[in-house]
C-alpha cells in the first residue's frame, strides 16, 4: 500500500515539474514563416499575440539560409526597420533564441526591404509569479500597427525572485525524486 502511494506521490510531482518546464516554440508553428506575410491576416506579430512565451522558453525560427536572417532589435529600430545596429544578428537558417527576461522583445528581417514589407515580429516574454505559469490578465498585445501613444510602450513586469530558481520544473522534480527515495 505504501509503495502505491509512494509511486503515485512521485508521477504527481514530475508530472506538476513538467508543466513548468521551458518550451520550444516554431515561429508561426511551421517551418517556413519566416517570411514576408503574404497579407495582413499572415502576420507573424498577429500569431505571436496567441502565444503565452515564458522565460527559458526558446523560439524556433527557420528560413534558407544567405537569403535571409534575423536581426534582435531594439523598439525603435523594429518601428523604423533599421538593420544598421541590431542587438543580436542570426544567419544559420536555423535559430534558436532563449527568452533569459520578461518584457517585449523585437524582431526584423535582416533583408533590405522585407522590414517594410511586414517581416517583423514583436514577442511579449511574461514572467513567473510565486512559482508558477502566470494566469494573463490583459489582452493579447496588438500588432505594432495598432498600437499608437502611451500604450506602445507597456512593458510586461519583470520576474520575481523565484523565478529562476523555478525556471524548468527542475525544483520540483528534485523535491519528487528526494521525498520519493525518502518514502522507499
Amino acid at each position: 500500500m505504501a509503495g502505491s502511494s509512494s509511486c503515485s506521490l512521485l508521477v504527481l510531482f514530475v508530472l506538476f515539474g513538467c508543466a513548468f518546464a521551458a518550451k520550444d516554440i516554431l515561429l508561426g508553428g511551421k517551418t517556413d514563416a519566416w517570411k514576408v506575410p503574404s497579407s495582413e491576416s499572415d502576420s507573424l506579430n498577429k500569431w505571436a499575440s496567441s502565444v503565452r512565451f515564458q522565460v527559458g522558453d526558446h523560439l524556433i525560427l527557420k528560413y534558407e539560409a544567405g537569403k535571409d536572417s534575423v536581426l534582435q532589435v531594439s523598439k525603435e529600430d523594429y518601428d523604423s526597420c533599421n538593420i544598421s545596429k541590431p542587438i543580436k544578428h542570426y544567419n544559420d537558417g536555423n535559430t534558436k533564441v532563449r527568452f533569459d527576461h520578461s518584457g517585449p522583445y523585437y524582431y526584423i528581417s535582416g533583408e533590405k526591404g522585407h522590414c517594410e514589407k511586414g517581416q517583423k515580429l514583436t514577442v511579449v516574454v511574461m514572467s513567473l509569479k510565486g512559482g508558477s505559469r502566470p494566469i494573463v490578465a490583459f489582452s493579447p498585445s496588438p500588432s505594432p500597427a495598432e498600437v499608437e501613444g502611451p500604450a506602445a510602450s507597456v512593458v510586461a513586469p519583470a520576474p520575481t525572485s523565484g523565478a529562476a530558481v523555478l525556471q524548468g520544473g527542475g525544483v520540483f522534480v528534485a523535491v519528487g525524486v528526494f521525498v520519493a527515495m525518502w518514502l522507499f
